[in-house]
């Protein structure tokens, strides 16, 4: 299968005030998230104008709404929540999502979870490979 021309949106270091994880001290208090989202779209129409490229703004406005509406306990959960939500875009052919609590627990950088998911014209691509 020949992979289909297609371009990367990198949207990186959300930060949000998230009620998230499975331990007491977790779910007690928010806690700060940052996420991040490389979303693979198909090729931009030309010329140099707003309408021929994808609008990114949902995906910070959608990752704020979603860490507002509920507490999740995994990332996991969060990151497959927040590639429904690139998938269900017209021309998202793919994204790739990295969550990360960097205040979990005192003296470590940070947990991240990072997750991919191809539409079927992107299928075989090797999402692991993208930095976000």
């Amino acid at each position: 299968m020949t992979t289909p021309p297609f371009y990367l949106i990198r949207i990186s270091g959300i930060e949000a005030s998230a009620s998230i994880g499975i331990h007491g001290f977790e779910q007690g208090a928010r806690q700060k998230l940052l996420v991040s989202v490389v979303l693979l779209l198909d090729q931009p129409r030309t010329g140099d104008e707003i309408a021929n490229v994808a609008d990114y703004d949902f995906v910070r406005e959608g990752v704020l709404g979603l860490v507002s509406e509920r507490h999740f306990n995994l990332q996991e959960t969060l990151c497959g929540a927040i590639l429904d939500l690139c998938l269900g875009r017209k021309g998202v052919l793919g994204a790739v999502v990295q969550t990360d609590k960097p205040d979990v627990y005192p003296g470590v950088a940070g947990v991240a979870c990072r997750i991919g998911r191809m539409g079927p014209r992107l299928a075989d691509f090797p999402w692991w490979t993208i930095e976000v």
